[in-house]
């Protein structure tokens, strides 16, 4: 679809990404312990707006390098694999060791507030960026007709399918809001983001050009 490819990985893909923890989580779920329902919307919704900048920088920096030489997708490609492995082992660390629990403020503040924290929280993060360069281009394919579409696409995908599962965990933390996360949970979450990351970047890597 639109020179993509392996869409269900990328959905299986975004959903270990979105579920493991992180500084977009932490926000969403401290803003939501904070203010409530509200409070966690706005966060998701600036967390998201950020993304649509990532998007934006991946679709018109890179597409066209990307299209007008197949070497240069390559080392994208490869470049991604390390990336991945780097996140697969930052995850695996994350997951070996219990993570320290974080309290939530109790300032009030306005929800065009969080919503702008979010989307800096997001937007400045290098991480993010670089994640969306290592990602995308894994789906799409080297004869794609047209790049820039595909990774729009991607990141249109990725966008609403983040948005949900932030609303999805507002909805799940907004009940309970004095009860403490059990540790296992985001030591598994790292650790099998760990494994599936891995496994992505054995497979960019061993995929011939």
């Amino acid at each position: 679809m639109l020179g993509t490819h392996d869409l269900a990985l990328f959905a299986a893909t975004v959903f270990v990404l979105n579920a493991t923890p992180g500084v977009d989580m932490a926000y969403a779920v401290a803003s939501t312990l904070r203010g409530g329902w509200r409070q966690g919307v706005a966060a998701a919704a600036g967390i998201m707006a950020g993304c649509v900048l990532h998007t934006g920088a991946a679709a018109f920096g890179l597409a066209a390098l990307l299209a007008a030489s197949a070497e240069a997708f390559a080392v994208v490609k490869y470049a991604g694999a390390a990336y991945l492995l780097y996140v697969a082992w930052g995850m695996a660390r994350a997951g070996l060791r219990p993570a320290p629990a974080a309290a939530p403020g109790a300032a009030p503040v306005s929800l065009w507030r969080t919503a702008r924290q979010g989307f800096f929280t997001n937007a400045l993060n290098p991480k993010v960026a670089l994640f969306f360069l290592a990602l995308l281009p894994q789906f799409i394919a080297a004869d794609a007709p047209d790049k820039t579409l595909a990774f729009l696409f991607l990141g249109a995908w990725f966008i609403v399918q983040g948005l949900l599962f932030l609303l999805a965990l507002v909805a799940l933390v907004t009940p309970l809001r004095r009860s403490t996360p059990r540790p296992w949970v985001a030591r598994g979450l790292n650790l099998g983001g760990a494994g599936l990351f891995t496994a992505l970047a054995a497979k960019l890597a061993l995929t011939p050009p």
